[in-house]
């Protein structure tokens, strides 16, 4: 029996993106494990994988339990599981697990994979924290057996930087989104209506959605400044997410005059049906690495206006939205307009991204990685 142990530094990342590589290995006959901080209290990772792993790190790089209790809790784990394969996912979980298995892997009992959801230094970072997060990578590169890259300004930064060998570097565009669950057709027009119900839509009401995290990165106030600059009566604005700027962002909306046209919906568990109520998404980021909320919009023919950096620039072109500078409030603000005024070019542009995101789908990327696995092994054994 192949063995794979899956880690992330959190259990969410786990049940949001990686459950289905879970369940498709164990149905080829692998026993897959998984391991992240607190991951014993989630019950859906105790049914889709077939053993738990507890590690006590921090998301905060700088916490020292990082390299001084979790390196063990990963060295025992691997011993025991005797792993064929160990895929780390996510920034600290990455760079801790290769730190602990950096002379266990030199025996060749385990090859040490990892894909990387976006490098912390990137094009627009700041040169300190660059510096910082580059140097950390490259020390960890000579740790890794294959590194996979979610998008191109990453795999050819990878390749630049001989964080590893150029052909061990390998790009998966992305980690699969499910083109069967976002699909236009999987939502009914009546749960749509239900939607503008709940959120109290005009009839003739345009909704303008964005679904990310109320953090400093994902500039929701840009968001919120250029939708009141358009002073539209016949659009509504609405956020899916929670995050340290949720109160401050309402309170700008009250401050802008728009709070009666803005919509903070929180945590939801109906994204799907929420774009396809949506006229557009956006994403105003200033870091991505391959933006999951972006393929879902375009999955489900609903263009994007989304900043131009790594990651969105990779899903988001001409054909199928707008990218405006990150920052631009006004840039931003004459996508929306161009949008509202066409219509129809909306909605090409939105049965355009459905073409585009046929690459990025889950059994694409699953085939990918069964491949990069049987080479693994094949250089293992």
């Amino acid at each position: 029996m192949k063995n794979l142990l899956i880690i992330t530094t959190i259990p969410d990342t786990l049940t949001a993106f990686l459950i289905p590589f879970a369940r498709h290995f164990r149905a080829q006959g692998w026993q897959v494990d998984a391991m992240a901080c607190g991951i014993s209290a989630y019950d859906k990772c105790k049914d889709e994988f077939d053993h738990l792993w507890e590690v006590q790190w921090s998301r905060n790089p700088l916490n020292p339990r990082n390299l001084l209790v979790a390196p063990r809790q990963i060295q025992a784990a691997v011993q025991q599981g005797k792993y064929d394969i160990v895929h780390v996912h996510t920034p600290v979980a990455a760079f801790v697990t290769r730190y602990a298995l950096k002379n266990y892997r030199k025996l060749d009992k385990t090859k040490v994979i990892y894909t990387a959801h976006g490098f912390h230094f990137h094009n627009g970072g700041t040169a300190l924290k660059n510096i910082a997060f580059l140097s950390l990578e490259k020390i960890a590169g000579s740790w890794t057996d294959y590194l996979v890259t979610i998008n191109r300004e990453d795999e050819q930064a990878a390749i630049h930087h001989q964080l590893i060998s150029s052909q061990k570097v390998l790009y998966m565009p992305g980690i699969g989104v499910d083109l069967d669950y976002y699909s236009y057709n999987t939502t009914s027009q009546a749960e749509v209506e239900e939607v503008r119900q709940e959120l109290d839509l005009p009839a003739d009401a345009k909704l303008l959605l964005s679904v990310a995290e109320f953090i400093p990165r994902k500039h929701p106030q840009d968001i919120l400044r250029a939708f009141a600059s358009i002073n539209r009566s016949d659009t509504c604005l609405a956020f899916a997410g929670d995050g340290d700027l949720f109160s401050e962002m309402q309170q700008l909306a009250f401050q802008l005059g728009i709070q009666e046209k803005v919509r903070f919906l929180g945590h939801r568990n109906d994204i799907p049906t929420l774009m396809r109520t949506a006229f557009a998404t956006i994403l105003a980021s200033e870091q991505e690495g391959l933006p999951r909320s972006v393929m879902e919009s375009l999955s489900l023919e609903t263009p994007v206006i989304g900043s131009d950096i790594r990651g969105t620039k990779d899903l988001v072109s001409s054909e199928c939205g707008i990218l405006f500078p990150v920052g631009n409030v006004e840039k931003l603000a004459d996508a929306i307009k161009y949008l509202l005024n066409h219509p129809q070019s909306a909605s090409i542009m939105g049965k355009r991204g459905r073409e585009h995101m046929k690459n990025f789908d889950l059994r694409h990327i699953i085939k990918l990685h069964e491949t990069l696995y049987a080479e693994v092994l094949s250089l293992k054994s």
